[in-house]
């Protein structure tokens, strides 16, 4: 998972893409952003959706995807149109990560609107159902409180059937959880401990059962930062220059590997392997490992070569 708000450039997506191709990583999921929280009037933005576009058609294998779209940026059947295109242009490869959308500094910056969390998670709830009503109905009409579209058909369909991968994210509150249990394939949390994921699986459990839906269904996945290395010394040249980079607390290599160690995968790769089986125990069935050094095609590798095959996929 890059942050491809932190001055990724073209170049790098594509040896980023390419690097995930060779060394066996199956999807590389990018965030939507059009700001970096670090450093927000300095790191580059490139546009979500145009880079998988591109990044789709210079890939084979690779599946591609945001995690996670905020529902403020663009209109529902510009988002179904763009993803069902990309999906067109990869021979279906595609995935969709939807989201309320947090960061209120870029949506002032680009004049995008900025509701109370409460309107943009009904945002969240009326587009998923445009989205995934476009993507399977052969016309689709909608009355909502944000939205409205009469007949639309929506074509071409994506390539995928019946549809590309549609993810929520959430932190596993209800107005997220209802809409993912009625249309969602996958419910992405992030940054959360073994017991934050049991009990998020545990809702999702429930109201999968109170809608009839089988809770085997609908998968949970974790967003989780990484940093591996072969030995300590290398994971500690690693920690290092991300706190040169700004990420952390001051420049403190010491202290932002210790966060790593506490919150998020960090160590060799058979270390990372024993903190992803926690999470496995606790229901989580795929994990996004978030990539900052997004220039470091070793530490891809790592990943797919090492790490992956440690945890049995």
């Amino acid at each position: 998972m890059i942050e491809g708000q932190e001055g990724v450039s073209w170049e790098q997506w594509l040896a980023l893409a390419r690097a995930c191709e060779d060394h066996g990583v199956e999807t590389m999921f990018r965030s939507d952003h059009y700001l970096s929280p670090s450093a927000p009037f300095q790191r580059d933005a490139l546009d979500a959706w145009t880079t998988i576009g591109a990044l789709a058609a210079s890939t084979s294998t690779l599946r591609l995807g945001t995690l996670v779209s905020p529902a403020t940026f663009r209109h529902p059947s510009v988002l179904a149109k763009a993803a069902a295109t990309a999906d067109h242009v990869s021979g279906g490869r595609i995935e969709l990560g939807l989201g309320a959308g947090w960061m209120e500094l870029e949506h002032t910056a680009y004049g995008f609107a900025f509701p109370p969390t409460r309107e943009r998670v009904e945002l969240l709830a009326e587009q998923l159902e445009i989205v995934h009503g476009q993507w399977t109905q052969e016309r689709f009409g909608f009355e909502g409180r944000h939205y409205r579209l009469a007949d639309s058909p929506a074509l071409p369909k994506p390539v995928q059937r019946p549809h590309p991968r549609l993810l929520v994210g959430g932190s596993g509150r209800r107005g997220t959880v209802v809409p993912a249990v009625r249309f969602a394939d996958e419910y992405n949390t992030l940054l959360a401990s073994p017991e934050d994921c049991r009990e998020r699986r545990a809702r999702l459990d429930a109201a999968c059962e109170e809608a009839g839906r089988d809770p085997g269904s609908l998968a949970l996945s974790l967003m989780i930062g990484c940093l591996i290395g072969r030995d300590e010394g290398e994971l500690r040249d690693r920690a290092r220059l991300l706190a040169e980079r700004g990420y952390g607390p001051g420049a403190d290599a010491d202290a932002l590997l210790a966060r790593y160690r506490e919150r998020g995968v960090a160590g060799t790769p058979e270390q990372a392997a024993e903190r992803l089986r926690e999470f496995e125990a606790a229901g989580v069935e795929r994990g996004m490992l978030q990539q900052l050094l997004h220039d470091d095609l070793d530490q891809v590798a790592l990943i797919g070569r090492e790490l992956a095959p440690a945890i049995g996929t």
